[in-house]
């Protein structure tokens, strides 16, 4: 088993570091993004890594990217740690770090809205629409529950928050700050790969009750979807056999981590503030055992 990396250390220029993903310069236009194994809920970054997640990211991402590109055109140019350090020579004895976990991509200049899709009520749209009957202020039918699903679904974007949770906003705010033209590529765009991954994703047992996209623009000014896509970490995953309308459903990601966390804030145990509480083990493990089993059920094979 590789080992799990909480943080890179590459010799190329680091672009950023995030939540999950660390961005290096990788030259001649493109960017390596490197999955830790890092976990955030709650918006803290927990010590502990999940073994396994930021290797299912990747690959689940380049997967995707892979069967839908004549859907959408992608950043994505590999995830082949061969080939990332025949482009890269400097990589070759980081072997440990990319391999599984890396992915070279043209660099792009991102669109600063996150592209929602959601083709269940559920997560903040369900506790708007109980508080409001709309979804980000634009209004949705009577009577719906919680986990109902939406025909059709729903675009509904919203901004990138660098701390804290991103906020819904309607398609007319995207529109007055992008522009019709570019705000209905991208909700054209997001439709297209919502509807192509649901369809994909169904007769696997997994429904795919919303997702978020995002979106850049190379130096042709060409529109790309970017950074990761389709994946626990993205989207909410259900079982199909197991789907109930009405409640909230179990889902294939770090669910038995928020349930933890949840009980804790409930006994008074944890404010929901860094510093996070220690994992135990089973919890770490549940949650490695989520990411690995939607990976199997999406791409028909183990995580190698």
């Amino acid at each position: 088993m590789i080992e799990p990396l909480v943080a890179s250390e590459l010799p190329l220029r680091l672009v950023r570091r995030g939540k999950v993903r660390d961005v290096y310069e990788a030259g001649a236009g493109t960017l390596l993004l490197v999955a830790s194994d890092r976990v955030s809920a709650f918006d803290v970054v927990m010590r502990e890594p999940v073994p396994h997640k930021g290797a299912v990211l990747t690959q689940l991402s380049a997967f995707w990217f892979r069967e839908f590109a004549q859907v959408m055109p992608s950043h994505f140019l590999t995830a082949d740690a061969g080939v990332i350090t025949a482009r890269v020579p400097s990589l070759v004895d980081h072997s440990d770090t990319i391999v599984g976990r890396a992915m070279l991509v043209r660099r792009t200049t991102p669109v600063p809205f996150e592209c929602v899709v959601r083709g269940y009520l559920t997560g903040s749209a369900w506790a708007e629409y109980r508080q409001s009957g709309t979804l980000a202020g634009e209004p949705l039918p009577k009577g719906l529950v919680e986990s109902a699903r939406l025909d059709p679904p729903i675009f509904s974007p919203a901004t990138k928050a660098e701390t804290g949770h991103d906020q819904n906003v309607t398609f007319s705010h995207l529109a007055g700050a992008l522009g019709r033209r570019l705000a209905g590529r991208l909700r054209q765009a997001s439709l297209a790969l919502y509807e192509a991954g649901r369809a994909y994703a169904g007769p696997r047992g997994i429904i795919i009750a919303d997702t978020k996209f995002e979106f850049g623009s190379g130096p042709d000014d060409e529109l790309l979807v970017i950074d990761e896509i389709l994946t626990p970490d993205s989207s909410r995953f259900w079982p199909a056999d197991r789907y109930e309308p009405g409640k909230s459903q179990p889902s294939f990601d770090k669910q038995p981590l928020r349930d933890y966390l949840a009980g804790l804030m409930k006994q008074g145990a944890w404010d929901g503030n860094a510093p996070p509480p220690p994992l135990p083990p089973e919890v770490v493990r549940a949650t490695s055992e989520r990411y690995l089993e939607a990976y199997r059920l999406i791409t028909g094979r183990a995580l190698e």
